[in-house]
């Protein structure tokens, strides 16, 4: 049996950024950066991605998305993107969050942080719920934990005040994605969806709860 073929992809970002396995084989990466455009760029760009390696749709195995955080509509380009591939080639589209890409590689409890909207970013320590915190909210990591930062696009990008070591990303992130949806498998996937993170502070909702009504 020929090893499975997956295609990444991540619009995330300021970038359109792709990569091709035929196993652990890296066949392809590209990466363009463009602050918008990514609907109109992306399947040209994996369309001659596939085209140079003489590797039509349906010999994929699989896709590899990113579903963020970062830039909303970008995150939506991709994923929608994801799902009519998968849905039209008959092939599993799998989710990877950047914080799972970030770590790839690493030990799993690295604490991984995202560049977020204007000062704040999004950090998630180990497989702990992810937050969107400000320069001085930087949550206390477990004393256990191994003191070290995974960050994109790097640490100095990020709006945080933090003294944890910077350990480099082991793959560019598309590649990342891919080799992560290789490594999930490909049974019981469920359609990616969006990774869509609150403040750490966020407050309650002030609209009034709706009026229960009694049976009678």
């Amino acid at each position: 049996m020929s090893e499975p073929l997956i295609l990444g992809f991540d619009t995330s970002a300021a970038h359109c950024a792709a990569a091709l396995l035929r196993g652990d084989q890296l066949l392809a990466y590209r990466r363009e950066e463009m602050s918008r455009g990514q609907a109109e760029r992306l399947m040209p760009l994996l369309e001659g991605m596939l085209a140079e390696q003489d590797i039509g749709w349906r010999n994929l195995t699989a896709i590899g998305v990113g579903v963020g955080p970062g830039n909303f509509t970008g995150i939506r380009i991709s994923v929608s993107a994801a799902r009519g591939l998968a849905l039209g080639l008959g092939i599993p589209a799998i989710g990877v969050s950047t914080f799972d890409a970030l770590r790839f590689g690493h030990d799993a409890t690295m604490i991984a942080a995202v560049k977020g909207p204007a000062d704040r970013t999004y950090v998630q320590l180990g497989s702990g719920d992810p937050i969107l915190c400000g320069p001085d909210d930087m949550p206390d990591y477990p004393e256990k934990a191994e003191p070290n930062l995974v960050a994109y696009p790097s640490v100095e990008a990020l709006a945080l005040d933090t003294e944890l070591m910077e350990v480099p990303s082991c793959f560019p992130l598309a590649e990342a994605i891919a080799r992560h949806a290789l490594a999930r498998g490909f049974d019981q996937i469920e359609p990616p969806a969006p990774l869509y993170i609150k403040s750490a502070d966020a407050a309650p909702s002030r609209d009034a709860p709706p009026v229960m009504l009694d049976d009678a």
